[in-house]
């Protein structure tokens, strides 16, 4: 089994930790109010300790639970330029996949707008999550979770030494059914439960056959989709016995939003989770 140098990470993310303080804003200089666009950024705010000063989230943002109370601004892709404009933050935080045009708009008329690219893997998770510690001046406190996650994930390597490598299929959305390739956060996570992503050939989020589910015949199929849809889709799946996970009965189906939008601290969480597939208790 592929094995990650925790160690040499660490000391990764220490290193970046210093020169993100040697540059940071004192708390009492940072943004008071802000707009979040990015569901993981939210609940990463939360984290940090300055839900107060999130004054805005997209319809995606559910996690926790009480960033559903606050004021809704649009979605991850499109926004309300006009009610952004009426909270009059002192930043905007979005991603790649946010209106570019519309975050253009928000730039011409003097908001401060910083855009987060997708992460892909467990240190771009840090590393994101120090910067926006940066920008609300909760280096210190975010530290403390990174070392925490970094130290975690360490102790559950070492509790899957010599285990044997399970093939694993992801499966995200329906019609058509797409997959998580490599270069994607849902790949790291397989790796570090000790996996084998079977669609790994395929680069980023890509659409899929169940001919090439069979052909590969992978010992897992995690199902990522929401709502009735996930019932469905796990019935259709038991009429493919001829794969192994079908044979053993080894479907699962995993949270969307743990898996796709996670914090360093649900990171950790979810590979515990797939640990527990992968291997049971």
């Amino acid at each position: 089994m592929k094995k990650y140098n925790v160690t040499i990470l660490l000391l990764f993310v220490l290193f970046l930790f210093f020169i993100v303080h040697a540059f940071a804003f004192s708390e009492s200089g940072a943004p008071q109010k802000i707009v979040s666009l990015v569901p993981a950024v939210t609940e990463e705010l939360f984290l940090l300790g300055v839900e107060d000063r999130v004054i805005g989230v997209t319809t995606y943002c559910q996690r926790p639970a009480e960033a559903q109370e606050k004021e809704r601004v649009g979605t991850v892709v499109e926004i309300n330029v006009e009610k952004i404009l009426e909270l009059s933050p002192d930043v905007v935080i979005a991603s790649p996949l946010t209106d570019q045009r519309q975050l253009a708009k928000l730039m011409g008329l003097g908001i401060r707008v910083e855009v987060f690219e997708a992460v892909k893997d467990f240190r771009g998770l840090c590393e994101r999550f120090l910067k926006i510690s940066r920008i609300v001046g909760k280096e210190e406190k975010a530290m403390k979770i990174v070392s925490k996650a970094q130290r975690d994930l360490e102790d559950q390597q070492k509790a899957m030494e010599r285990l044997p490598v399970p093939r694993v299929f992801v499966q995200i959305g329906a019609n058509p059914l797409f997959t998580s390739g490599r270069d994607t956060i849902i790949d790291e996570m397989i790796k570090w439960a000790g996996g084998e992503n079977v669609a790994y050939n395929a680069k980023g989020w890509s659409i899929y056959s169940r001919e090439e589910v069979i052909k590969n015949n992978p010992d897992i199929i995690l199902i990522v989709t929401m709502g009735t849809v996930r019932a469905k889709e796990r019935e259709t799946w038991l009429r493919y016995d001829v794969i192994n996970a079908v044979k053993n009965k080894r479907i699962y189906v995993v949270d969307t939003y743990r898996v796709c939008s996670p914090t360093p601290i649900s990171f950790v969480e979810m590979v515990k989770e797939l640990v527990r597939y992968f291997y049971g208790e």
